[in-house]
């Protein structure tokens, strides 16, 4: 891909490897063919000039960046177009491979078009509703977004003010926005982007609130993009993070609506108002489940990202002797180094395989909804919830110990860490807040607990019906799997006895739930991450019989450090709920020592094995060439303020100011 001379340091770090980063590669993508068409995109895009601004995006306006990324989009689109008719793109797999590939950013006004108002269309619309909608969506005639959250309510969606009153004699519904919290407040691409949404709100029949629904909603003209009668629409101001995605905010003054524009896959309405019920409440919440799920994986990229640059970084980096008579060392040589980086590759890698394995179970509970079988589905939104939760959590902690490890440049602008916390950070609210969710997922986990017939995820529990008599340690992987089991199973029945105790005592259960909520949340995190680990470590068993014996090492010895790191920082659980010993810590203590030995010398051929071009990474830090000053400087060169020696300022303020002629 055309790259310059490369960093001493660096191109040494891939001559000593001990496996074939590229066939990392293409473990990580799925196969040699992925990563073949991974890589000509990526020539196809990132080669584009009209792709290059010469500006760095953190130098632009809120209002410049916008507008930059909006031109950005439509080029690749375009591109896009020309390269496939959209009679032949399989949504789902458009929007993984753009957003894997990076070639649709997270901070793109087009995200939610492509992640969610397609999505929605897809598994909420009529084969009727989908004609009208679907492949308009898919050529971009139409650019939509998904309107949930609002400025008063988020997670809880039941609390949703937006009102769809069904009118029987125009047979339409009347979209209103009652108060000012009840505005639409969030959404992607719905600021000045989007001409339509899809819009979720109280169905109001006869007087009568039937819940929250989903509703195509025309929301600018086609052709002057002015708003729509009824509507008032906007972009809501600057964020911590995801800068250019043009959230928006939407409200409605008797906005009306087709009675057709209601997504009746599930739940409808009929013309005359009669309301036909969705077989299970959940479907309606079908898209949210996906979106949680993509989540996961997106979560193990930006680890794997963040993991790059600082690995890479710490390859070239050297300061502070180890011994006094020795010259400086790649920081990467400091153990204190890779027990701050090295987790976070194995996390990343150990998500990947938890959201592989979720993705399988949510195409698995797809079909058998095609099928009117409902039972595995409160398990898998569950689930989705917890992985979505753990996942955007860590990550958010390893963007940021990835970001100290840099030291100061790890605070600029151009080491790409701050447009990286920015992604994370928000996907630990979006979607659903992260505490919200768990206790979601603690909710099934109560009628787990109390359930003989137990779904696969939770089966464990049978195993594990006194948490009083403490499971024997093992300090193999299996044995660790076990361990965290019993201590999921341990504060599961903990808080469900919490729950009971309150409730025998006089609490109405709700009470009793809130005043138990700090138990059902430790619930949650557990039985997670003890799911995180059996995956990982059943799907890595797999990988390793497909994979080389070199490279089979090397993901055995990620999977060994994630489970020595997980259960260092769960020594206080397993002290409570095994019989884990002040040696077998010192042994845990001895194992991480070694593995962060062992994966030492592989450290750059593992990010390497990532193959996230630096059109991806934006990162000076993390470039693949290892040129980090000379990065750094030239992004410093391209500063506006650094256009003229000297800054108008000067005349016009301190200049007056030293001299003493300022009239302060």
């Amino acid at each position: 891909m055309g790259r310059t001379k490369v960093n001493e340091d660096l191109a040494k770090e891939r001559r000593s490897a001990g496996f074939n980063s590229d066939e990392f590669s293409a473990w990580w993508y799925g196969g040699w063919e992925k990563v073949a068409e991974k890589r000509k995109n990526e020539e196809i895009f990132f080669k584009n000039p009209e792709l290059q601004p010469a500006i760095p995006l953190h130098y632009l306006s809120h209002k410049e960046m916008y507008e930059e990324l909006v031109r950005q989009g439509t080029v690749v689109l375009s591109q896009i177009k020309e390269l496939k008719h959209p009679e032949e793109i399989n949504p789902a797999q458009l929007v993984m491979k753009l957003r894997a590939a990076g070639v649709i950013s997270p901070a793109s006004p087009f995200g939610l078009h492509f992640s969610m108002f397609i999505q929605t269309i897809l598994g909420q619309a009529t084969p009727e509703q989908q004609q009208r909608w679907l492949m308009r969506a898919l050529k971009c005639e139409i650019i939509g977004t998904y309107a949930q959250t609002e400025l008063g309510h988020g997670t809880f969606i039941r609390g949703l003010e937006t009102t769809a009153t069904y009118d029987e004699k125009s047979r339409e519904f009347v979209l209103n926005s009652p108060t000012l919290s009840s505005f639409k407040w969030w959404p992607g691409g719905l600021g000045h982007t989007a001409n339509c949404a899809i819009v979720m709100a109280q169905l109001i029949i006869r007087g009568e609130r039937q819940g929250i629904f989903p509703f195509f909603v025309q929301i600018r003209d086609e052709n002057t993009h002015m708003p729509l009668r009824g509507v008032k629409v906007g972009d809501i101001g600057a964020k911590m993070g995801l800068k250019s995605t043009n959230n928006g905010f939407l409200g409605f003054t008797n906005h009306r609506i087709p009675r057709e524009n209601m997504l009746m896959k599930n739940a409808q309405v009929l013309e005359d108002g009669t309301f036909v019920k969705a077989p299970m409440s959940v479907l309606t919440y079908g898209t949210m489940v996906f979106v949680r799920v993509m989540i996961v994986r997106d979560m193990s990229n930006r680890l794997a990202q963040a993991a790059t640059i600082a690995t890479r970084y710490s390859a070239v980096r050297k300061q502070s002797p180890i011994n006094p008579d020795e010259p400086e060392p790649q920081i990467l040589d400091h153990v204190t180094q890779q027990n701050k980086i090295f987790p976070q590759l194995a996390k990343s890698v150990i998500f990947k395989l938890a959201a592989d394995l979720i993705i399988d179970i949510y195409n698995s509970v797809n079909s058998d909804l095609a099928r009117g079988k409902h039972d595995r589905l409160p398990e898998l939104h569950a689930l989705s919830c917890a992985l979505k939760a753990i996942s955007s959590t860590d990550a958010v902690a390893g963007v940021e110990i990835c970001r100290l490890s840099c030291g100061g440049h790890g605070y600029l602008e151009c080491s790409g860490f701050p447009t990286l916390l920015g992604f994370v950070a928000a996907a630990y609210t979006y979607e659903g807040e992260n505490t919200v969710l768990l206790l979601q997922t603690a909710r099934f986990l109560m009628k787990a607990a109390k359930d003989p017939d137990l779904s696969p995820t939770v089966a464990f529990l049978k195993r594990y019906p006194d948490y009083k008599i403490k499971k024997r340690w093992d300090g193999s992987i299996g044995g660790m799997i076990e361990a965290f089991e019993a201590v999921a199973a341990a504060k599961i029945r903990i808080a469900a006895e919490s729950v009971e105790q309150r409730i025998r005592e006089g609490k109405k259960p709700g009470t009793a739930a809130n005043l138990s909520s700090i138990e059902l949340v430790a619930a949650a995190d557990a039985h997670c991450r003890a799911f995180i680990l059996r995956a990982g470590a059943e799907s890595m068993e797999k990988v390793s019989k497909s994979v080389s014996p070199a490279l089979a090492g090397v993901l055995k010895d990620l999977l060994e450090l994630y489970a020595v790191d997980a259960a260092k920082k769960a020594l206080g659980d397993l002290l409570c709920f095994t019989t884990i010993t002040e040696g077998d810590i010192g042994q845990l203590q001895k194992r991480l020592e070694d593995v962060l030995a062992r994966l030492r010398p592989n450290a750059v051929a593992i990010v390497d094995g990532f193959d996230f071009p630096d059109e991806v990474l934006k990162s000076a830090l993390g470039a693949y060439d290892g040129n980090v000053y000379e990065r750094i400087y030239e992004d410093a060169m391209k500063s506006p303020l650094n256009y003229e020696p000297v800054n108008a300022s000067f005349h016009k303020y301190l200049k007056p100011f030293t001299k003493g002629n300022s009239k302060l």
